[in-house]
């Protein structure tokens, strides 16, 4: 058993002083207000629940710094992309991965939705343990001391009526019964989950989504979606209907589906997202970096559809950019203020992030939750005088203020380092592995 006192913390109630949380097994066993610290560790500032990074690509941040100054879209982009992807072996990924997860923890991320397509070696040739690259990911997560939810990607096709390119062809196992053999193969457990993706309507021919979908019902279910105008028209062309509709009529959206950026819908789309109560994950920093556009966040919460938050390419790995670039871009598409408030916000970066990914239990200071436990500091240069609030975090605070952070009850971030790793040092070494 552990106990921590928390100066201030954010209970389902709202904020409240001297919170003292008892921990048994990883979850919440107790939880007091307006205790006595007595020997419990001390936590001081704004502590959160555990934050939900709902959609990452691990090896993306190997880019960081190489192609933000280049001219060009999405599709120049991509190439590059698609170097580092060609030089990863399981044990550069691993080190990659889990320097990666590292940072994402000194953020206050406690649980990593990884949408996962890198399966088999530079060849398209499986590997002789067929999920070497997801057992990889897994293992990095948890030396780490990060929960995971391996989205294992259906990836098919190298776009609407093409064939796979070279290095395409690491990503695809032939077709969705193919790929569900494989996966299937995976194990979850209580800091893992297997869930499940299609890469994209681009990725997965409109014949093999159905497949997709109900390969494992139970699982989190996540999808690229309308990313770019030019996947819009292709589908359209291709089947004189949007990638959402698309998605509709296979049977693909409902209540354990994420559609990841969701930038450029029609009204109808939003409709059918909204009606089928699918989740959206946007990434605004990715989609600002990649020149996506940028989604309509308050039409889809409006229509029904939950938000979530990632940070896919890593172009900063910050959930609190990300919750308050939800509404500050807003503000830049519709000249007007105050659409997103920050309880709103930080509910998709924690309660709704977690539950998109597969852990129901998480992202919430209740007993019998997971004990993750993110303290934030009120006095940097960023968050001084402005009184420690919810807005404080989500509107001011960086992932830099982040001075500790609990996952199921380990105290592994102490006064903003990591309590086993030299994140710095592997995210160097590791990336100079991989883009020499």
């Amino acid at each position: 058993m552990t106990s921590y006192w928390c100066s201030t913390a954010l209970l389902p109630t709202g904020l409240a002083s001297g919170v003292l949380v008892t921990v048994t097994d990883g979850r919440f066993a107790d939880v007091q207000v307006d205790a006595e610290p007595g020997e419990a560790v001390r936590l001081d500032g704004l502590v959160l629940p555990g934050l939900a990074n709902c959609h990452s690509h691990a090896f993306h941040r190997a880019l960081r710094g190489r192609t933000q100054t280049e001219r060009g879209t999405f599709w120049t982009w991509r190439d590059q992309m698609y170097a580092v992807a060609s030089a990863l072996t399981p044990e550069s990924y691993y080190d990659l991965a889990r320097a990666v997860y590292g940072e994402m923890l000194l953020a206050g991320i406690t649980a990593v939705g990884e949408f996962h397509y890198l399966h088999h070696d530079q060849d398209g040739r499986r590997y002789d343990d067929p999920n070497a690259m997801g057992a990889a990911l897994i293992a990095a997560a948890r030396d780490a001391g990060i929960r995971i939810t391996l989205l294992d990607t259906c990836y098919i096709a190298g776009g609407i009526d093409q064939p796979l390119n070279e290095v395409q062809q690491r990503f695809s196992d032939g077709d969705a019964a193919s790929w569900a053999t494989r996966v299937s193969l995976l194990s979850g457990s209580d800091d893992v989950v297997i869930g499940a993706a299609a890469h994209s309507i681009r990725g997965v021919p409109q014949e093999q989504l159905g497949a997709v979908a109900s390969a494992f019902p139970d699982v989190p279910l996540h999808i690229h979606l309308s990313e770019q105008v030019a996947e819009n028209a292709a589908c359209l062309e291709a089947y004189g209907r949007t990638p959402a509709q698309v998605l509709d009529e296979a049977g693909f959206l409902s209540g354990r589906t994420s559609a990841v950026h969701a930038t450029h819908l029609t009204d109808v789309d939003i409709s059918v997202l909204g009606s089928s109560s699918a989740y959206s994950c946007l990434c605004p920093t990715t989609e600002r970096d990649l020149a996506d556009g940028i989604g309509p966040s308050v039409a889809l919460r409006d229509a029904g559809s939950p938000l979530t938050l990632g940070s896919d390419s890593h172009a900063v790995i910050d959930l609190f950019e990300e919750m308050r670039a939800v509404e500050l871009d807003e503000r830049l598409a519709s000249q007007e203020r105050g659409h997103w408030s920050a309880s709103e916000l930080l509910r998709a970066a924690t309660v709704d992030g977690h539950r998109s990914i597969g852990f129901n239990d998480a992202g919430t200071i209740a007993v019998g939750a997971r004990a993750d436990l993110v303290a934030v500091r009120p006095d940097s240069v960023r968050t001084a005088g402005t009184g420690g609030t919810v807005e404080t975090a989500v509107f001011a605070a960086s992932a830099a203020d982040v001075s500790d952070v609990v996952v199921s009850g380990k105290h592994l971030v102490v006064d903003g380092k990591h309590a086993k790793l030299d994140v710095a040092g592997e995210l160097a070494a590791s990336i100079a592995a991989v883009t020499r």
